[in-house]
């Protein structure tokens, strides 16, 4: 994976102390599916990023990422 998404991908963190090893941002207690239900509740970027000032709009964007690489049925590598 190239351009963009692989940037974002770099936001995505596994950790087995961090919220039981679940993929989760910038190594934050913000698990990736989370923010995804966020966005599916039709929350806009915008509200979320109100309500939770310490997520950058590119965490979102990660995470869409994530969910799409994952789907795609290609193997996600993350850092720790």
């Amino acid at each position: 994976m190239k351009g963009k998404a692989t940037t974002y991908l770099d936001r995505i963190t596994i950790n087995p102390e961090i919220c039981h090893g679940k993929p989760c941002i910038r190594g934050m207690r913000w698990p990736v599916e989370v923010l995804l239900d966020m966005m599916l509740s039709e929350m806009t970027f915008e509200e979320i990023l109100e309500d939770h000032p310490e997520l950058e709009k590119a965490d979102l964007l990660a995470c869409l990422a994530y969910a799409k690489v994952l789907v795609s049925g290609k193997t996600v590598t993350t850092p720790a």
